[in-house]
């Protein structure tokens, strides 16, 4: 059974400056939400109960951590106007899940592999979701894609899974993209992944989500992963890619609509869908 989650909101969101200087690109509203709770919400519908929060350290966090921790004062101010139904959609997420902060500090260490990194303690030996807070599936029928991802892992019998979005082959170039191999008609083993492809020839491709689902025995890969000679940035991508070289890593497509709100564009096009559901 999986109840532990790890959520990457750490970066400093420099797509977003000047406003990310204060305000946390995660914590940027999806229609009256910020975009890192349609996270944490799949997170709940897949049956998590334990989800660790890596943040920026000291101020650069707060707004999270204020967001998802009891405010007595503020509850106490709505229900004595009567406005407690507005409140309880923020207090709900507090009784459905322990929340763990985790400040991910500045240092040498740079990329989207730190989180799980600094997160090793909370994760132990237990498997894992792996996933950023910037990043956003629009379902309009109430299912959650990290639930499937769970079930379809434990159906195929792999150790790993990772969430896959579909796109035109045209836009392959713009993504991370994910190459097969089919053990049978409906299960997809990832084979490796395509740093944005200028020539993809095939009419639609999978791309990479950052969404992983990841036994214990990860960690001891994120111990042995060195910073990519390249960019000297400690890549998440890499280490699945070492992982997926020993162990199956099922590639599970996804349902509801992918949205990147790490850029503007992204963020704009999430709110317009959303408020069409």
């Amino acid at each position: 059974m999986v109840t532990k989650a790890v959520i990457a909101v750490a970066g400093f969101g420099s797509r977003f400056f000047p406003v990310a200087k204060t305000l946390n690109k995660c914590m940027l509203p999806i229609l009256n939400k910020p975009v890192v709770q349609y996270a944490v919400e799949d997170c709940l519908s897949a049956g998590i109960t334990e989800i660790a929060i890596v943040t920026a350290p000291g101020q650069a966090g707060s707004q999270v951590r204020h967001y998802f921790s009891p405010d007595p004062d503020t509850e106490a101010y709505f229900r004595n106007r009567g406005w407690a139904d507005k409140w309880e959609p923020a207090a709900r997420l507090q009784d459905l899940a322990d929340f763990t902060f985790i400040e991910q500090p500045r240092d040498s260490r740079y990329g989207t592999a730190v989180p799980a990194m600094v997160a090793r303690d909370f994760i132990g030996r237990d498997d894992f979701l792996l996933l950023a807070g910037d990043d956003l599936l629009l379902r309009t029928d109430g299912g959650s894609d990290l639930a499937d991802l769970i079930t379809r892992r434990e159906q195929a019998g792999t150790p790993a899974a990772l969430a896959a979005a579909t796109v035109d082959g045209k836009q392959a170039h713009r993504y991370g993209v994910l190459s097969t191999r089919d053990r049978d008609a409906t299960t997809h083993i990832l084979g490796g992944m395509l740093e944005k492809p200028q020539d993809w020839q095939k009419p639609t491709c999978y791309i990479n989500i950052s969404r992983y689902l990841l036994p214990g025995e990860f960690v001891t890969y994120l111990d042995q992963l060195k910073p990519n000679p390249i960019t000297g940035e400690y890549q998440t991508t890499d280490v699945v890619e070492a992982y997926a070289a020993d162990r199956e890593m099922l590639v599970s497509p996804t349902t509801g609509s992918y949205y990147d709100c790490g850029n503007i564009n992204g963020w704009l096009a999430a709110n317009n869908a959303a408020a069409q559901i």
